[in-house]
């Protein structure tokens, strides 16, 4: 009986603070954008800005090899190490992403 109180007294105790208070945002409140239906908001989206990595001419090289050319070239995504991923856009649309590990790369 005395460990069901002693749960249950923190519990109890802890919900007291939240009598009365308005609840916390769930997430920051962005500026809507026109043209978006009633009742959605629009988040631009977030760019990550084009890296060159240490195999990026052989991730060039390998989406050549699968139909891809970009003039912009492959982009780095994570951080210079043992394993990296690069992404590059393609003429077409399409994405090619491909992880390189110990400057072996694969597509993704």
């Amino acid at each position: 009986m005395k460990r069901l109180l002693a749960l249950l007294v923190p519990v109890l105790l802890g919900g007291c603070g939240m009598v009365g208070s308005a609840p916390a945002p769930l997430a920051a409140e962005s500026p809507r954008q026109s043209g978006a239906p009633d009742g959605l908001d629009v988040v631009p989206i977030e760019r990550a800005p084009h890296r060159v990595g240490v195999s990026s001419s052989t991730v060039e090289s390998l989406a050549r090899q699968h139909a891809c050319t970009s003039p912009q070239g492959a982009g780095l995504l994570t951080e210079e190490g043992p394993v990296e991923v690069y992404r590059m856009q393609c003429a077409d649309g399409k994405v090619f992403m491909a992880r390189c590990e110990l400057r072996q790369c694969r597509k993704m």
